[in-house]
């Protein structure tokens, strides 16, 4: 009968897509994104072969030069997203331990904080923390610039925040409901068992969708060249610009800008799915 057969799950391991338990899951290995960044190449080779040799070799020649000042804007999404991961690290993972209060009201409003800025769209968080906060606080004694970067960093923390604050109560409620039972029993209050318990066995699970997070942002930061921070986008636009806005700079400059952030986010993508398989629960 096929009922007495044994289960055998089809995984197809060389596969792009692999089909496990019914469903269709996405399994991009190093060769795939090494093709996908070939037919990017291909490309903007064959964008480039269309024009004039001379106008080619112009173009690559300016942004060899240009190179430096693209980067010094990379730099700056960068640093954006470290500091916006680290704010909204910090307080999403606040917000995730309210989520699993045993109050009612700050439960509440946790979840109602959580959910509004995790289903919010990130331009427009961006552009109202651009437009509501003002360019510089006076504090009688002194007065505090804010620019625009550090603007941008508060605005991409507001939803890593909430999807942090996710991260870490489905780390918490995923542990069995023993391990709390287990420290009611030796006489451990609840902030004991939080914090010497049930949070060190949650940093396993917290690691990989938190690498992931930092990708998303790191490759989310290029819209706040729309108001008008000065990253690598803004450098490209402003290297273009000082050239002449030729037509044949816009696909090795683009090309190069999408070179850059892939060769930054890629390793630390595939150094999150190395580490999801290792820390995977076993059942």
């Amino acid at each position: 009968m096929p009922v007495l057969l044994p289960f055998r799950a089809k995984h197809n391991k060389d596969g792009f897509f692999v089909h496990h338990d019914g469903r269709l899951f996405v399994d991009m290995k190093l060769r795939h994104g090494l093709m996908i960044f070939a037919v990017f190449a291909l490309w903007g080779g064959a964008a480039e072969a269309a024009a004039k040799v001379g106008g080619l070799a112009w173009a690559m020649a300016s942004l060899w030069e240009w190179t430096p000042f693209i980067l010094k804007g990379f730099s700056l999404n960068i640093l954006i997203s470290v500091l916006a991961m680290l704010i909204g690290t910090i307080a999403g993972a606040a917000l995730g331990l309210m989520q699993v209060s045993l109050l009612a009201p700050v439960r509440g409003s946790s979840w109602i904080v959580t959910q509004f800025f995790r289903n919010s769209p990130w331009l427009v968080l961006l552009f109202c923390v651009m437009l509501l906060f003002p360019f510089e606080i006076d504090l009688g004694f002194v007065v505090i610039p804010i620019p625009d970067w550090m603007k941008a960093v508060i605005g991409f923390s507001l939803p890593i925040m909430a999807n942090i604050s996710e991260v870490v109560r489905g780390a918490v409620i995923s542990l069995p409901s023993g391990q709390w039972e287990s420290a009611e029993s030796l006489a451990f209050s609840r902030r004991q068992t939080m914090w010497m318990i049930i949070l060190p066995q949650c940093i396993k699970r917290m690691v990989p969708p938190w690498i992931n997070w930092y990708c998303i942002l790191t490759m989310a930061t290029p819209l706040c060249s729309i108001m008008g921070v000065e990253e690598s986008v803004g450098h490209t636009v402003q290297a273009m610009n000082a050239l002449g806005d030729r037509p044949e700079l816009l696909a090795p400059f683009y090309f190069f800008l999408l070179f850059i952030h892939f060769i930054f986010t890629y390793p630390i993508a595939r150094f999150s799915i190395s580490l999801e398989k290792k820390f995977a629960v076993k059942i």
